[in-house]
């Protein structure tokens, strides 16, 4: 598992476009106006090696058996949906602020459960890609952020029936080593300084809705 010095090193070494009140900022682990936001989510990779509360911020992966930050964790059993529980309090009273791990791993829990049962309905292999990028990122403890908000528009127009075609983040183009997409995703609070975006839907999608049923991580 990574450390909260590894995670601030691993920051250092991303190239991140961050621009705040028309400044760029070169560096966000140490920059004072995104320093506090790292050092929160610092928190939730020193706490899972803190012996007073692992048995809150760790896991068993179900994949490899080996223990893992539990933020990596595709809950198994009620009593890993409490252990969750108890560890966001423990966060909050630890930090007093946002640590940003939350809505990408809700979505990892939620697509894992999603892409298995279309796998199930229609043949198709999104599940065992998912596992995959699910096994790399309790391996390496990457965080990763939830990129669920589009623009949307018209919020009372489908995002099909938009007027502009691209309220929503939709593909654009499928080829044989992936798709394209265009749009975008808002209110990102762990952007900057996560390592991975995972893509999801803002909104439940009906058929004539397919180009906007997408869902993917970026680095």
């Amino acid at each position: 598992m990574m450390t909260a010095d590894e995670y601030r090193e691993s920051l250092r070494k991303l190239k991140r476009e961050v621009y705040a009140f028309g400044e760029k900022i070169a560096n966000v682990v140490d920059h004072p106006l995104t320093r506090p936001h790292v050092n929160a989510a610092a928190m939730t990779y020193e706490l899972a090696h803190d012996p007073r509360y692992e048995e809150l911020t760790t896991a068993t992966s179900h994949l490899s058996g080996r223990r893992i930050n539990r933020f990596t964790h595709i809950h198994q059993s009620p009593d890993d949906l409490v252990r969750k529980v108890k560890m966001l309090r423990l966060l909050g009273q630890q930090t007093g602020a946002c640590f940003q791990r939350c809505v990408g791993f809700d979505a990892l829990n939620a697509i894992y459960i999603v892409s298995y049962l279309i796998d199930q309905e229609h043949g198709s292999e999104y599940h065992s890609r998912l596992r995959d990028f699910v096994a790399y990122v309790q391996d390496s403890d990457v965080m990763c952020d939830g990129a669920m908000t589009d623009a949307k528009g018209n919020r009372a127009l489908r995002p099909s029936e938009q007027e502009d075609p691209d309220a929503y983040l939709r593909v654009v183009e499928r080829r044989k080593d992936g798709i394209v997409v265009r749009g975008a995703k808002q209110h990102q609070t762990g952007g900057v300084n996560s390592h991975e975006l995972v893509v999801m839907p803002t909104t439940a999608m009906r058929e004539e809705d397919g180009d906007y049923a997408v869902s993917f991580a970026v680095p």
